[in-house]
């Protein structure tokens, strides 16, 4: 059978198990993952002591149920099914949901909410684009599939060889995806906005207006790179963090938007951001079904509140302004800012996850889980939102998230009484 590789945002799925995993299908952060053995946590716990599942998950709820406002966050690396039980848990117990997002590709959903996105999807971009534009991302060696399955050397419908696609990198750094690149334009740091509104100008005839020099590119570079853009039958831009943290954030993400939108006024361009855990784009897009909103929601008042510069976690947690924290696949205290670690190993955390990390030296309560996509079955989104089907190939004595959450909800209900609803 064909199964797929949770761990970044390609989810490759055409990894064949016939009871041994295809090895030469995966990359070495898939590999990372499926193959080797990572230190596992091998049963609950509350205080490093060892108890059963159902004792865990009472003291985890009672947790979230004496807080006046719990922080659930992660949710990237489990399954739809899940996280949308996730949203449920943060609005029962009037808390705050909050994704990794927060931290990555937060300004792109912003600049989504303000402009829209030109999108399409990575089979469109394998078989048609013949004009590949890399801005601000290093796929080569954060997905490293992608350049050979879906952009750089990937033989398509209409694009026979990489001969006729033109590659663009665009970056602060040579990284290894520019050593693919038939062009490579060096930038200076936090002068994105400025080259994609130059960029405008010269494709919209007005480049009497942009000066000789904008961001470390001269004029004649830039009108170098307007000409290779325009000169696409079908095009497509992949940007990464290179873009949405850095001085402009989601307006460097909207003018993105607009360069594509214009450049759509000529021929035909998609843009799509690169997303790095498996289901980042579903943890999302599940929340704006069930809440309308993709992250950083706040359901103190007993409705969804959305805005991010007070909601998120790392400002929340600053402002000392949550006084408990459900973390679910994901690792803050590896990541967070040392301020808001020091306030996290001073509230009570709940954490579900397969593996030990930073965060577990932290957890009152922590909560072994089956490993979604090889443990446990369920549904994830692809990076350009392709919906994708996760296979358990191993069995396992961990409960899986869903499993976990359900049990959850369900001590909710018979404590507040009310529906229990999955």
């Amino acid at each position: 059978m064909k199964i797929a590789c949770p761990f970044c945002g390609n989810v490759c799925d055409d990894i064949n198990f016939n009871g041994d995993i295809e090895i030469e299908k995966l990359c070495p952060l898939g590999e990372s993952k499926i193959i080797k053995e990572k230190k596992r946590i091998p049963y609950p716990m509350i205080e490093g002591r060892k108890v059963s599942y159902e004792e865990a998950i009472e003291k985890a709820v009672e947790i979230l149920l004496n807080a006046k406002r719990p922080l659930l966050y992660g949710w990237a690396s489990t399954v739809n099914e899940a996280i949308r039980l996730g949203v449920i848990l943060a609005e029962k117990v009037g808390g705050v949901y909050d994704t990794t997002s927060s931290v990555c590709h937060g300004p792109t959903i912003l600049a989504m909410i303000e402009e829209g996105l030109p999108g399409g999807t990575l089979g469109q971009a394998k078989n048609r684009a013949d004009v590949v534009v890399f801005w601000g991302c290093n796929p080569a060696e954060a997905h490293p599939r992608h350049p050979s399955r879906y952009s750089v050397m990937v033989k398509g419908f209409l694009i026979k060889s990489r001969k006729v696609r033109h590659v663009v990198v665009i970056d602060v750094r040579k990284t290894a995806t520019a050593l693919l690149a038939t062009d490579f334009y060096c930038i200076k740091p936090n002068s994105d906005f400025a080259i994609l509104t130059a960029l405008r100008s010269i494709i919209n005839g007005h480049e009497d207006v942009v000066p000789d020099e904008v961001g470390g590119l001269s004029k004649s570079q830039l009108k170098e790179l307007a000409e290779i853009l325009l000169s696409a039958k079908y095009g497509v831009i992949f940007f990464g963090m290179g873009a949405t943290h850095t001085r402009g954030q989601d307006r460097n993400v909207e003018a993105l938007i607009k360069l594509v939108q214009t450049l759509n006024r000529h021929t035909r361009y998609i843009l799509q951001p690169m997303r790095g855990h498996f289901n980042v784009t579903g943890a999302d897009a599940v929340a704006c079904w069930e809440a309308g909103y993709g992250y950083a929601i706040d359901f103190s008042r007993g409705y969804p509140r959305f805005n991010p510069t007070e909601f998120s976690a790392v400002p929340l947690l600053r402002r000392r302004d949550c006084d408990a924290m459900l973390v679910i696949a994901s690792d803050p205290v590896a990541h967070f800012p040392a301020d808001v670690v020091k306030y996290i190993a001073k509230i009570p955390v709940i954490q579900i996850d397969p593996h030990y990390n930073l965060t577990t030296k932290v957890a009152n309560v922590v909560i072994p889980s089956a490993i979604s996509g090889i443990e446990a079955e369920g549904t994830v989104y692809r990076m350009d939102g392709v919906p994708i089907k996760l296979k358990k190939f191993k069995d396992s004595e961990f409960w899986s998230d869903y499993d976990i959450l359900k049990a959850m909800l369900e001590k909710i209900a018979e404590i507040k009484g009310g529906d229990v609803v999955w």
